[in-house]
């Protein structure tokens, strides 16, 4: 259809705010559509872009946390959200903590007051024409969602975000657990054997750990496919031993040692840096889901990247449908970012919507599209985003799995390792935007 100077943003949260001035200060004049005031979502209450819902909080900063070096390169981008965050933050310790009010409002200032965005404060139940940011959040309008659903298939459209915790693979204890499959299946996944003691005592603090409560709006109504293992447990004790839990077929393989129950972690990622408890899913409080994995043998010092959730999402298979650049395969010209993407976190919601803003301008101006490097957290996430285990795909945050990892040195800690990996990231995105952004 030719090449065209306009793009068109669907939603002004987190994704939305960062795609449309990524794309205007590239000289593209861009459509940007909020449906809010005019319909509210049940998790909203102003009609502020990039509205803080859950916290005020971006995470952690710092060079040994994996989101510190998210925020130093949407530092570096100059990424609208980063940006605003400096301008409003309140104390908040290690933590990147804004005013909500004020955060709210210069966002939305700076976007309506920019010459090349034109605000549409309606709601869009169809995906227009041409090229399309869609960066509508976990709240995804019906018809939006049914559009989209028309386009990629209903088969990739996913409304329920049933996630077991994933652990980072250099923190399981290898001479505990060890690999098998079940009876004569490839050894492709990890198993955490249990005595019966060990098993009596996780199963006791399972029953004395806290659900999360939650919104009114996302009650939970849960279903056999996803049954978190807190409620499992609640039919008996020898409930998850016939689940998740079931340790027949899963004899050691060198001493033939038969188990009273057996978790099994499956990979995550191409590199196998990270594990998920498979069958696991849970509402837990996050305290607790840490307590009770740190229980089972060989992961008492766990390091976990991304914590089990049960609640109401809209979000797409990723692995099925992007390319890295954040553009569906077939349909090149139909980009998506933020949660819908399948990320998790305000900050990462953010910087995927800054690459695919950015993406949908240059595919407008005939430029090449921009790719991070993999050792930038916004190029390993957008590389998992794009090439993880599609079956059982779920929303994933920043963090040091979706890197390379560092070689470890004599008498190098894990603090060590994650400011190597800082600094490693950093550089090699300022290299890459410098050469590629800038130029």
């Amino acid at each position: 259809m030719g090449v065209t100077k306009n793009i068109t943003v669907i939603g002004a949260g987190m994704a939305g705010s960062d795609a449309a001035l990524a794309a205007a200060e590239l000289g593209v004049m861009v459509d940007l559509y909020e449906m809010r005031p005019k319909k509210m979502t049940p998790a909203h209450h102003t009609d502020r872009f990039a509205e803080l819902v859950c916290s005020n909080s971006l995470g952690g900063e710092g060079d040994t946390n994996a989101k510190g070096l998210l925020q130093a390169e949407m530092l570096l981008a100059g990424g609208l959200i980063m940006r605003s965050a400096q301008a409003t933050r309140i104390p908040a310790g290690g933590a990147l903590a804004v005013d909500r009010e004020q955060f709210g409002n210069l966002v939305t200032q700076t976007l309506k007051e920019h010459p090349n965005i034109k605000v549409h404060q309606e709601e869009l139940t169809d995906i227009p024409e041409g090229i399309v940011v869609i960066a509508s959040g976990p709240l995804t309008s019906e018809a939006l969602a049914t559009s989209l659903q028309k386009t990629l298939g209903t088969e990739f459209l996913g409304f329920y975000d049933a996630a077991a915790p994933v652990i980072a693979a250099d923190s399981i204890d290898m001479s505990v657990v060890y690999r098998k499959g079940r009876y004569e299946q490839a050894a492709d996944y990890l198993n955490v054997p249990f005595t019966k003691e060990q098993y009596d005592g996780w199963f006791a603090a399972l029953g004395e750990a806290r659900s999360h409560s939650p919104h009114d709006w996302e009650k939970l109504e849960f279903f056999e496919g996803c049954m978190p293992i807190e409620e499992i447990a609640r039919r008996g004790y020898d409930t998850p031993r016939f689940g998740p839990m079931k340790p027949v077929g899963l004899e050691h393989p060198e001493t033939g040692k038969r188990f009273f129950a057996v978790a099994q972690l499956r990979q995550e990622d191409v590199r196998g840096q990270m594990w998920s408890l498979v069958g696991f899913q849970t509402g837990l409080k996050w305290g607790d889901q840490k307590t009770l994995i740190q229980l089972m043998p060989g992961l008492e010092n766990a390091d976990i990247v991304r914590y089990g959730v049960m609640h109401r999402n809209t979000y797409l298979n990723a692995p099925k449908l992007l390319n890295p650049i954040l553009n569906v395969r077939e349909h090149p010209q139909l980009f998506v970012a933020g949660v819908l993407a399948g990320t998790e976190g305000y900050l990462e919601s953010s910087a995927t919507g800054w690459l695919a803003g950015s993406n949908a301008a240059r595919q407008a101006l005939g430029l090449e599209p921009l790719l991070p490097p993999e050792d930038s957290m916004l190029g390993g996430l957008v590389h998992y985003l794009s090439s993880a285990q599609s079956d059982n795909f779920q929303p994933m945050n920043a963090n040091w799995g979706l890197v390379p990892n560092i070689e470890k040195k004599k008498g190098m800690g894990k603090a060590d390792r994650r400011r190597a990996m800082y600094q490693q990231g950093l550089s090699s995105f300022k290299e890459w935007y410098e050469e590629k952004v800038k130029s």
